[in-house]
């Protein structure tokens, strides 16, 4: 009798303490003392440090171990702003750092803590593209002082090793990567989750949803990184619509944490977002051109059609996503089940009132190509499942949501 067989894989794991529900914000103090920190800089934007209390209510927890607020976080994480913080840090002698918000306050933490170790600026840290050769990550070697994370939205910055900052003169992407910048502790308070209206929870977490479904498109999954995907598939799902129906549940909004952190978990056992790195890719350079897209927006317009330009190429992989959505019906082959698999993410976003088109984040017709040429340095694009010849195909991708 044959037995069932997985093919060799490899997990790495790495320590993290979450803490959920009502007043989780009060656990932040014993695992600032287990981090040994004793004067911690709280991180945030203008919004959480003028219109919640988030601020106070940290303040308050971490007591004598507070040493000051920047509350100069910007969306998309800019140098600028980063440096900022930096300088904040260095002023009160920071040992470590708590990150209230969202995605763009975790990311502009994580540089803060980078900047604040390494020597050298963050053009000359960042990866590397040299033409014709791959790109190139420097080794970020410094000590990091630690960093703990009180979030505000579901985001799948929250644990990751990455820091994308976007350089405010070339208005380009500076990606930094060093795994001694993930959290030792991660909270979702229940209060500080409720926060965020609707739309900024949705906006968030659009991008949670793309990055699953890249990840269930992918060849050769195994069964650690399978069944956090399908779960966190299985989240989404039935969260999404809730938090427009239910928008003062917060198990709603920790639940869609819960997905965000279980895809990241799946990206760490051999997941990854190659079968739809074009999407990646062109979200990047949208969101970072055209700041008053959200980063939800960019992904809603930019799924589907990733899903079709790389169809060919990945027609089992994409099927698999749509039997894994339910939208398979009998006698499909894998092209008509990759097909309905992108009908089906387009009818999602819709349903959540996500954009669908350029047009309706401002982008006119004349910005397709500088958002293409972007895009092509971007190191999501470099791991596509189908290879990217030349820009006018991205333009070609985008043209079809103009």
């Amino acid at each position: 009798m044959k037995t069932v067989s997985t093919d060799p894989f490899r997990f790495v794991g790495y320590p993290v303490r979450v803490h959920a529900g009502e007043n989780a914000i009060s656990k932040l103090p014993e695992e600032v003392d287990r981090a040994r920190s004793q004067r911690v800089l709280v991180v945030c934007g203008q919004s959480v440090a003028t219109k919640t209390d988030l601020v106070g209510r940290v303040k308050e927890s971490l007591g004598e171990r507070f040493a000051g607020v920047f509350d100069g976080g910007q969306t998309g994480s800019p140098l600028t702003s980063v440096l900022a913080g930096v300088a904040k840090a260095r002023e009160v002698e920071a040992d470590g750092i708590v990150a209230l918000g969202g995605g763009s306050a975790v990311v502009t933490a994580r540089g803060i803590t980078i900047l604040l170790a390494e020597k050298g600026t963050a053009q000359e840290l960042c990866t590397q593209y040299p033409e014709g050769k791959p790109p190139v990550s420097p080794r970020l070697m410094a000590p990091k002082i630690p960093n703990f994370v009180v979030l505000t939205t579901a985001t799948t910055a929250v644990t990751r090793a990455g820091t994308a900052l976007i350089d405010s003169e070339s208005g380009h992407r500076l990606e930094l990567f060093d795994p001694k910048t993930r959290p030792a502790a991660v909270i979702w308070d229940d209060q500080a989750l409720l926060t965020a209206s609707p739309w900024l929870c949705l906006n968030a977490t659009a991008s949670c949803f793309t990055g699953v479904a890249a990840a269930l498109q992918r060849t050769g999954l195994n069964p650690l990184a399978e069944s956090d995907l399908l779960e966190a598939l299985r989240l989404l799902k039935k969260n999404l619509p809730l938090v427009k129906s239910q928008p003062g549940d917060p198990s709603v909004r920790t639940n869609l944490c819960a997905a965000a952190f279980l895809y990241n978990r799946a990206t760490d056992a051999g997941a990854g977002g190659s079968a739809l790195g074009v999407v990646t890719a062109l979200a990047h350079s949208l969101d970072t051109r055209y700041p008053e897209c959200g980063h939800g927006d960019a992904y809603s317009i930019l799924t589907a059609p990733g899903m079709r330009y790389n169809a060919e190429a990945n027609a089992a992989g994409q099927a698999r996503f749509a039997r894994a959505m339910g939208v398979v019906k009998q006698g499909m082959d894998d092209a008509q089940a990759a097909a309905a698999g992108a009908d089906a993410i387009s009818e999602l976003f819709s349903g959540l009132d996500l954009p669908s088109r350029l047009n309706q984040v401002g982008v006119p017709e004349d910005g397709i190509k500088i958002i293409a040429q972007d895009a092509m340095s971007d190191f999501g694009l470099h791991r596509n499942v189908r290879r990217v010849e030349n820009v006018a195909e991205l333009e070609g991708i985008l043209a079809t949501v103009k």
